[in-house]
């Protein structure tokens, strides 16, 4: 019996004394729309390299950040006109 709870508590050792690895803040609605396609993608997307699934998620989210700053630019600018009361 004294083999399962020394396994229990290695395992539990190993869980809590493993350093949290938190997310920068998020800092635009852009930002936050990567995120969520590469937490989306990341599992199916081809890996032939044999990359890890970190770089695979980093790959998707500057990518995608990347077409979205691209299509910011390229974005025509509105002309904003007041209407005049009659």
């Amino acid at each position: 019996m004294r083999v399962p709870a020394m396994v229990s508590a290695v395992l539990l050792a190993m869980i809590v004394g493993a350093p949290a690895r938190a997310e920068p803040p998020i800092r635009s609605p852009e930002d936050a729309a990567c995120r969520n396609e590469a937490r989306a993608k990341v599992f199916s997307a081809p890996n032939p390299q044999g990359l890890e699934l970190e770089e695979i998620g980093r790959q998707i989210y500057f990518a995608c950040m990347a077409r979205t700053n691209q299509a910011a630019a390229q974005a025509p600018k509105r002309k904003h006109r007041r209407h005049r009361r009659r």
